[in-house]
């Protein structure tokens, strides 16, 4: 590792770190931490990234730290500002990783306005018990005057949760993006020009925490792309000075689908099954049968024996209707699907069309178990699942096929919606 003897670029001292003349960086780092919010894992640790901007009439800051780090926080702080001097603070997000530090900041500087999302203050009063302290709500477009910098405000909702925002300083094109365009990577050289490789840490960090949200991650980019932009400062890992804008472009990639879908012009429905001993094979066979006697719908079937779920996802998320298909064993659906289908909460799976089916020997609680966890996620289940004893009969297979037909009808909008009588699923 290459020393760094600037002091001005290394996060190791204890005062702030200069962005550009009038911006610092006044966070925290926590290289020890390996698993941040239970999901997530980290090798490096992270950050908790915080921000001063000094303008001719006033000074902000740009969130907090986590509760524990705040000492240091504060230490960082009054290495380039008095108290007094703060006229805004501003939280881009309101998860106590930000905004941690918050209540002893406003004892400390009570003369200063707080500026938060208009979707923010149910956030504030749940986190922070705060029913009667003040605040500025603010929309896209809303800005606040220190003078010669002026802040103005992006709403980026549900990046990654509803009262997300980005602050922009409109003469230094600087960008405060909040979670957006961050990661959990924490290096004392601080910038994405000096620290180690942390490509793998902020594309895992997407993939768990802007992916499922990736409709909204599109809409942010459409306001944040015209920006001139010299410098993204997110909440979290690297200070982005050198190319930012090709984390804007990546952004938008990962955002993006991939291959073209060959059935565009088609509704698509995606079997998934896994059989033990072909009885659960031959009943997505029949439903994938059924599903092309109705024009309109292109079926592919998987067996998720076969291969990781990981792949999967991508496509799952471009289709509209899904099936899937498990042996009750031990009284519950087997792992692979049960892994095929946790994976569904970094997806947006909302409203689209759901099956199940399955064989089973003794008891068969497994399509109900997964009709269930379907109408968890939000996916419509129109038609009741399919059961059959051990080996399926003609019969059975006959339902498979019917439900197949019934799920393309759905799919095209041929099938008028039924209600499921609730005492039949008991």
């Amino acid at each position: 590792m290459t020393m760094v003897t600037n002091p001005t670029n290394c996060a190791a001292a204890e005062g702030a770190i200069q962005l550009l003349p009038g911006v610092h960086w006044v966070g925290a780092l926590d290289p020890g931490l390996r698993s941040f919010d239970i999901i997530l894992k980290t090798a490096n640790g992270t950050t908790y990234n915080s921000y001063v901007v000094r303008g001719s009439a006033g000074v902000a800051v740009i969130d907090t730290v986590k509760e524990n780090f705040s000492d240091t926080f504060f230490r960082r702080l009054e290495s380039v500002a008095d108290y007094g001097e703060i006229t805004a603070i501003v939280l881009n997000h309101l998860e106590p990783d930000h905004s941690g530090a918050l209540p002893e900041l406003l004892r400390r500087a009570p003369q200063a306005k707080l500026y938060i999302s208009s979707r923010g203050q149910p956030m504030l009063k749940g986190l922070l018990h705060g029913d009667r302290l003040a605040y500025v709500p603010t929309q896209t477009g809303t800005t606040v005057d220190l003078g010669d910098r002026t802040l103005r405000f992006l709403q980026t909702p549900y990046l990654h949760w509803p009262d997300t925002q980005c602050t922009y300083i409109e003469e230094d094109g600087v960008l405060f993006s909040g979670d957006v365009f961050g990661c959990h990577f924490c290096d004392q050289r601080l910038f994405n020009d000096a620290v180690g490789d942390f490509r793998f840490s902020f594309e895992y960090y997407y993939a768990h925490i802007m992916r499922p949200f990736r409709s909204h991650v599109l809409e942010a980019l459409d306001l944040i792309a015209p920006l001139p932009l010299k410098l993204i400062a997110p909440a979290h890992g690297p200070i982005l000075r050198e190319a930012p804008q090709r984390y804007v472009a990546r952004y938008r990639e990962l955002s993006a689908s991939g291959l073209k879908n060959e059935a565009a012009d088609e509704k698509t429905l995606l079997i998934f099954y896994l059989s033990a001993y072909g009885s659960t094979r031959a009943m997505a066979e029949a439903l994938a049968a059924g599903a092309e006697d109705a024009s309109g719908v292109r079926v592919s079937l998987y067996d998720i024996e076969g291969g990781e779920v990981a792949p999967f996802v991508d496509l799952i998320e471009e289709a509209d209707g899904l099936a899937f298909g498990s042996p009750t064993i031990n009284g519950d659906a087997v792992k692979p699907v049960w892994d095929l289908l946790s994976s569904l909460t970094a997806v947006n799976v909302r409203g689209k069309v759901g099956a199940a089916f399955g064989s089973y020997g003794w008891s068969g609680e497994a399509v109900q178990m997964v009709e269930d966890r379907l109408r968890g996620l939000k996916l419509r289940v129109p038609v009741k699942g399919v059961r059959a004893r051990l080996i399926p009969t003609v019969e059975e297979l006959g339902e498979c096929r019917a439900l197949g037909r019934e799920l393309a009808l759905h799919l095209t909008g041929r099938q008028e919606s039924t209600v499921i009588d609730m005492a039949a699923l008991a």
